[in-house]
């Protein structure tokens, strides 16, 4: 976590080549921005209202996800993965 006060949660996300981060869950809306990599899985695991999706990283870009989904990310590309994550705390999911 690099911010955090009662609106938002700001943290950053690194997964090295071929890594998975932990089951987490996304209580909250959020914003990803994407800083470097080239492919990343989405994988939910329970709760979750999309399907598992592989997706090219485009640094720069901006998404808007929603809450709501437990899930886990797997770096499938050649080059590290990193996004910063804002979460917005005030409408729980």
């Amino acid at each position: 976590v690099l911010f955090e006060n009662e609106h938002v949660r700001i943290w950053e996300n690194v997964l090295d080549p071929g890594e998975e981060s932990p089951v987490h869950r996304h209580n909250h809306d959020y914003v990803a921005i994407q800083v470097e990599g080239d492919r990343v899985i989405h994988n939910p695991v329970k709760d979750g209202d999309f399907q598992r999706m592989e997706v090219d990283v485009a640094p720069g870009s901006v998404r808007h996800l929603k809450g709501g989904t437990t899930e886990t990310a797997i770096n499938t590309g050649a080059l590290r993965f990193r996004t910063i994550l804002v979460e917005l705390l005030d409408n729980p999911r």
